[in-house]
C-alpha cells in the first residue's frame, strides 16, 4: 500500500512538474515561430511596398490590384537619367549653370530603361508571390489605394497592404493568438501587420517600424 502511494506521488510530481515546464515552454515556442512569420510577412509586405512606388513613379497614383501591380512588375521598365561629366569649381565661379554646360556638350545625358524586376528585385524573383502571404495555403494580402485631399486642397495618393495575426499565425497556439489581438486592439493598433495607410500620408511606413 505505501509503495502504491509513493509510485502515484511521484506519477503525480512529474506530471506537475511537466505541466509547469509546459507552462512556460508553450509561450517561448510560440514568440520564436511569431517572430520567424513576422519577419518573412514583413519581408514581402517590404516588396509590394518598393513595387508600389516604383509605380508610382511611372504612373501618379498607387494601384489596389495585385494583377495589376504583378503585371507592372513583369512587363514595365523604369526610367534612368545617366548624366557623363560635370562642371568644375572655376565654372562653377563662372556662374556657369548646367543648363549652359548641356547646350556646350560639357555635360552630357543619357536616358536608358530598366525593366522594373532587375532594378527592383533579384533575377529569381517571382512576382506572382507579392500577392501571397507567407506560411498560408495562398492566403493573399489585403490590398487598398485611393487619394485624399489634405486641409490645403492638394491630393495626396495611399495604398494599405495588410494581413491579420489570425491568417499568418494559423497553426500556432490559439490561445497565445488571442492575446497578441487583445493587445495590440487594447492599444486601438490594427492586430497584424500592414505597411502604408488609406487615412493618412505616412510615407508608406509599415506598422512595425
Amino acid at each position: 500500500m505505501k509503495t502504491a502511494i509513493q509510485i502515484i506521488l511521484t506519477v503525480a510530481i512529474l506530471a506537475l512538474g511537466y505541466l509547469c515546464v509546459e507552462s512556460i515552454q508553450k509561450p517561448v515556442r510560440f514568440k520564436q515561430a511569431h517572430n520567424e512569420r513576422k519577419e518573412k510577412v514583413i519581408e514581402r509586405l517590404e516588396e509590394i511596398r518598393e513595387a508600389q512606388r516604383a509605380y508610382k513613379s511611372l504612373n501618379g497614383k498607387f494601384t489596389g490590384s495585385f494583377d495589376t501591380l504583378i503585371q507592372f512588375v513583369n512587363n514595365d521598365s523604369l526610367r534612368l537619367v545617366k548624366m557623363e561629366g560635370r562642371l568644375t569649381d572655376s565654372m562653377l565661379e563662372e556662374g556657369m549653370t548646367e543648363l549652359e554646360a548641356l547646350k556646350l556638350g560639357i555635360i552630357k545625358r543619357d536616358t536608358i530603361f530598366i525593366a522594373v524586376k532587375d532594378s527592383l528585385f533579384n533575377k529569381d524573383f517571382i512576382a506572382d508571390s507579392l500577392r501571397y502571404v507567407p506560411f498560408t495555403n495562398k492566403e493573399e494580402f489585403q490590398m487598398e489605394a485611393k487619394s485624399f485631399s489634405t486641409a490645403s486642397g492638394v491630393e495626396v495618393p495611399v495604398f494599405e497592404a495588410r494581413v491579420h495575426n489570425n491568417t499568418y499565425l494559423q497553426g500556432l497556439n490559439k490561445q497565445e493568438i488571442i492575446n497578441l489581438n487583445d493587445e495590440e486592439l487594447a492599444y486601438e493598433r490594427f492586430p497584424g501587420l500592414k505597411v502604408g495607410s488609406l487615412t493618412e500620408a505616412n510615407n508608406s511606413a509599415g506598422n512595425w517600424e
